[in-house]
């Protein structure tokens, strides 16, 4: 009878589930199997075979070159800084007692605000006769060309830290909450100092939700082209040049190859690293 009744749940479950599942599957995953349809022949219609010819000769591009390397940097740059804030933020947050949630509640602000208004923000801040200029000025410093110079790229930088602090920092919350708080009781009663108590106990109570982090920081790294874009154009400072100008302009000069091309190679990429994050949690967990 028990078994009768989990198979019932069982179907009635996948039932549920299946609306969604067909809903991937149309505006994902096909799609996604046209576009590697699409990398493997010299046009979309009417087109011949080529093998791995679009993706040898996009590995010849500079432009790609130029985004692959500038999104390498930027990764490198912003999500390291961005988790070591939000990581410090949510144990600031998470000793606020009765006002942790108001607190938590302002960092998760700017997830909400639309990105048209923060980029006339950020405009008014780093333009070149913007706030920043102007105190500089007022200071007897030089004014900086922010916007079209290689320091964009720590303005840019700023504007992906800045709008992905709350999530991460909530994901962190999450994480401090379900270390017990046993191990943190025995370690005060053996006199261990705070250095000893956060690489001994909050660390590796945190590898799991690090590995979230990285990954959900990485994959947001990705949507900070909506910014850049409307800052600086199509065609920005070089130094934020990133891939998805790159597929952005292959889509309107109706490149479908070079552009399917550059979606697959991302997919693997992204891919790859993600599978390494968790075979690395896997065996830090053993």
């Amino acid at each position: 009878m028990s078994n009768t009744i989990k198979k019932i749940r069982f179907d009635a479950a996948l039932l549920f589930l299946a609306p969604g599942f067909v809903g991937f599957f149309i505006f994902y995953i096909w799609p996604f199997i046209i576009s590697i349809g699409y990398s493997l022949v010299d046009k979309p219609v009417g087109g011949s075979f080529v093998g791995l010819k679009n993706y040898l000769d996009l590995l010849g591009n500079e432009p790609y070159l130029i985004g692959f390397k500038n999104m390498l940097v930027f990764i490198g740059m912003s999500v390291p800084v961005g988790i070591a804030l939000a990581l410090a933020v949510a144990m600031l947050v998470d000793r606020a007692g009765k006002h942790r949630r108001l607190f938590a509640l302002i960092f998760l602000i700017p997830l909400v605000i639309p990105t048209g208004s923060t980029v006339f923000f950020w405009k008014a801040l780093f333009n070149n006769d913007g706030y920043i200029n102007f105190i500089l000025t007022f200071f007897g410093i030089s004014p900086v060309r922010w916007l079209d110079t290689d320091a964009v790229r720590y303005v840019i930088s700023l504007i992906f830290i800045w709008k992905n602090l709350g999530y991460s920092m909530v994901l962190f919350l999450a994480g401090l909450h379900s270390i017990p708080k046993e191990y943190y009781e025995a370690a005060a009663v053996d006199g261990a100092n705070a250095v000893y108590v956060f690489f001994k106990i909050t660390l590796p109570g945190l590898l799991t939700t690090f590995v979230l982090v990285i990954i959900m920081s990485i994959i947001n790294s990705f949507k900070v082209f909506k910014e850049i874009y409307l800052i600086t154009g199509s065609y920005p400072h070089q130094s934020i040049y990133t891939l998805q100008h790159f597929m952005n302009n292959m889509f309107f000069s109706l490149n479908y190859q070079r552009l399917t091309t550059a979606t697959c190679i991302l997919v693997l990429v992204i891919g790859a690293l993600v599978s390494f994050l968790f075979r690395f949690e896997k065996r830090a967990l053993r």
